[in-house]
């Protein structure tokens, strides 16, 4: 059974750090681009970071750049989001999702996703 499943998540002060990760499992990680989303309440899913699946580029939104860092496992069957200097507005679900027909990122559109871990930013 292809399968992503998350975890990591929780709540955590501004300015702190989390360490999100995404194990895969039923298919050849590394050979997909994997990606993570997050989707706040009353907002449309955004992508967040990317790693592909050639050379393992990584690829952030503007609003995370310098924060967050996306990286594969030795094992290469996890792939692992470090989020430090959390805002607020950083708060939302977070959802890896794999794609083999793309090099880059994931496509929004792609059938492999997790269930997704909550990351709450707050005092």
């Amino acid at each position: 059974e292809v399968q992503l499943v998350e975890s990591g998540g929780g709540l955590v002060q501004p300015g702190g750090s989390l360490r999100l990760s995404c194990a895969a499992s039923g298919f050849t990680a590394e050979s997909y681009s994997i990606g993570w989303f997050r989707q706040a309440p009353g907002k449309q899913r955004e992508r967040v970071a990317c790693i592909g699946s050639v050379d393992d580029t990584a690829y952030y939104a503007q609003s995370v750049m310098g924060r967050f860092t996306i990286s594969r496992g030795s094992a290469k069957d996890t792939v692992h989001l470090q989020m430090n200097a959390l805002k607020p507005e950083d708060t939302a679900v977070y959802y890896c999702a794999a794609d083999s027909t793309t090099v880059d990122c994931p496509r929004v559109q792609t059938d492999i996703w997790g269930q997704g871990t909550q990351v709450t930013v707050s005092l």
